[in-house]
């Protein structure tokens, strides 16, 4: 081996070993990983409205979120959806509402180049319906421009085209409760009262309180919304009563001991507004772990106070275990073995929201949270399948039984295209994004290409077998949604380098010789898209503009996954870009951390699109 070869596999290896021990620093005592899941702004904004709609804003140091929005407000006066987006109107509206709230006032420096950013792109008009939504409950908005979700929605039997269930997991735990908001219409007092006047380019007496018009058929759900208005005129919406109470019941339900619904915080800080609505005493115990709850996803320090969306143990803690044993730790090395059986004891053996569509399956997955009972995700099943897989436990009876139960709830939630999705079964409806409350177009949770392939390269990887025809439906499945270019869409991560990574990791394992040319067309795309300094970097973006697919400034994460993908695809089919990966590798040697990690300021891992990232 030559010196220069040397010296580079030896600075591979030195990487390795730090970012190992990085690993090890970081591990909770309890044996699980856990980072922080970063979010814009609006997660943290909604907080305070939450705790000054509660009267609880006292009780928490909420001082310190006005120097975090300061901290992430940009030069152009407003605040960004993502990392380098040009800043977005509905972030910097309710970033601008929280801080009035915090008492700033609106003379403020910060607040003048805010306001300036905010009306130059439309004003608060021209904000998504939750912003509106929020904005309504302290006053600063009207109800009236706000769609009407009539409470008797929550009895439309299952069997009905359009149900709860139809909705997609996440936006059905953020909507039942918004059928009691949205049925009471509040506005709320505050300490601090404000109204947002100056945010209105047109002026505040000349706002048009209506539903914004598309031009097509979807115009059609205006129409039914001012039928829906007029019955609420009139009061003489059929069923209201014993929808609020089925909507409450639903709410209690499933509410976790740990106060936490739904495991993400716009499901949690909808619930805790229905139950203001319903005169739930601040005392109460629902409320007190409710509010409980949503301390737990507080990140503070010093001088700073955000919330995150959501939390990851599961998720970090399978895929920790995946990096410490592929790099070299043996399967039972002490801390591999403790966050295994930390991982095992997360299984959730209880029937959730999937049972109301999928009637064959039985319990047996793993959510994304520490508690989440009633969501679990065929994703994060699937990758702590893998984790366990490769680790030895004192009793490997147990951990087989386990992913046993894991292997049959995964199949029972293929889709009938042939893929899996993150929560439902064939929670498709599209239709349901076209309504006026939908615009964030999250409405429905269906197959997408990178959770099956996840499924796909667990079946691979763990040696493990689903009947022959659904496999063949699911490999069916993967080769449509190959993308002209040759790559794959990632709905769970930013975008395509993820989404194509995962599909050639999966075809890798599952027959490589039959799935050669989809295999090579999409370690081709990779390499097209590799950046001038040796990464691989792809914009948020490209979720709006497929001209972006692949493009954006190089980050560590999409660079792995692009190697991940590469190194697959080469031992599939003999044909390994060596230059392209090695450049890859130098990449990430050359951007480590002192203390073994890396840093990116892109957001590359998303929740849901458009929404928090």
């Amino acid at each position: 081996m030559q010196t220069q070869d040397r010296v580079k596999v030896n600075q591979v290896a030195t990487a390795i070993a730090a970012s190992q021990e990085y690993l090890l620093s970081i591990q909770n005592p309890a044996g699980y990983w856990w980072a922080e899941l970063e979010s814009n702004v609006t997660i943290t904004a909604e907080v305070v409205l939450l705790h000054k709609i509660w009267g609880t804003d006292q009780t928490r140091p909420l001082h310190k979120v006005e120097a975090y929005l300061r901290q992430e407000q940009r030069q152009h006066g407003g605040w960004e959806l993502y990392y380098g987006d040009g800043g977005e109107l509905s972030t910097s509206v309710e970033a601008y509402m929280a801080l009035r709230l915090l008492g700033v006032p609106a003379t403020d420096p910060a607040m003048i180049r805010a306001k300036a950013f905010i009306l130059q792109r439309g004003g608060i008009s021209k904000t998504r319906i939750f912003t509106k939504l929020h904005l309504a409950l302290i006053g600063c908005y009207n109800w009236r421009g706000i769609p009407s979700l009539p409470p008797w929605i929550m009895l439309l039997p299952k069997a009905f085209p359009v149900n709860i269930y139809e909705m997609s997991s996440w936006a059905r735990s953020s909507t039942v409760p918004l059928l009691i908001v949205c049925d009471r219409k509040p506005v709320f007092l505050t300490d601090s009262a404000i109204n947002l006047d100056e945010l209105y380019v047109e002026g505040v007496d000349r706002v048009r309180w209506e539903l914004p018009q598309s031009g097509d058929w979807t115009d059609l759900f205006l129409t039914l919304d001012q039928g829906f208005k007029l019955a609420e005129s009139l009061n003489l919406v059929p069923f209201r009563q014993e929808g609020i109470k089925a909507a409450e019941k639903w709410i209690l339900e499933r509410q976790e001991a740990t106060g936490d619904w739904g495991g993400i915080i716009p499901a949690m800080l909808n619930s805790m507004l229905a139950l203001r609505c319903l005169d739930y005493d601040r005392n109460d115990p629902i409320v007190e772990r409710g509010l409980q709850a949503i301390d737990n996803f507080v990140i503070e320090t010093e001088n700073s106070y955000r919330v995150q969306p959501c939390v990851s143990p599961v998720w970090d803690t399978a895929w920790a275990i995946r990096a410490l044993i592929e790099s070299g730790f043996a399967p039972d090395h002490p801390a591999v073995v403790k966050a295994g059986e930390w991982l095992l004891q997360k299984q959730i053996l209880d029937y959730g929201d999937w049972a109301v569509k999928n009637r064959q399956g039985k319990p047996g997955a793993w959510a994304f949270e520490f508690e989440n009972r009633f969501y679990p995700d065929v994703d994060d099943s699937a990758v702590v399948v893998m984790a366990l897989h490769l680790v030895k436990l004192p009793n490997e009876k147990i951990k087989q039984a386990a992913i046993a139960r894991a292997l049959n709830w995964i199949a029972s939630m293929q889709c009938k295209p042939g893929g899996w999705a993150a929560f439902d079964l064939d929670n498709d409806q599209d239709w349901l994004n076209s309504i006026p409350y939908g615009d964030l177009k999250a409405m429905i949770d269906p197959n997408t290409a990178d959770v099956t392939a996840r499924v796909l390269e667990m079946l691979g990887a763990c040696d493990l077998a689903i009947d022959s025809d659904n496999l063949e439906r699911s490999l069916i499945y993967l080769h449509r949604e190959q993308e002209t270019e040759g790559c794959w869409f990632g709905r769970w991560g930013v975008n395509y380098i993820y989404g194509t990574s995962g599909v050639l990791s999966a075809l890798a394992l599952i027959d490589p010789q039959r799935h050669k040319l989809s295999i090579e067309r999409g370690a081709a795309w990779l390499v097209g898209c590799q950046n001038p300094d040796g990464g691989w970097g792809e914009t948020c973006r490209s979720y709006d503009d497929p001209n972006l697919k692949g493009k954006g400034n190089s980050t560590a994460s999409q660079t792995a996954w692009a190697i991940i993908g590469l190194i697959a695809a080469g031992e599939a089919t003999g044909k390994f870009a060596l230059d392209v990966i090695e450049r890859g590798i130098n990449y990430l040697v050359e951007t480590q951390q002192s203390d073994g990690s890396w840093f990116e300021a892109d957001f590359t891992v998303l929740v849901f699109p458009a929404i928090f990232i």
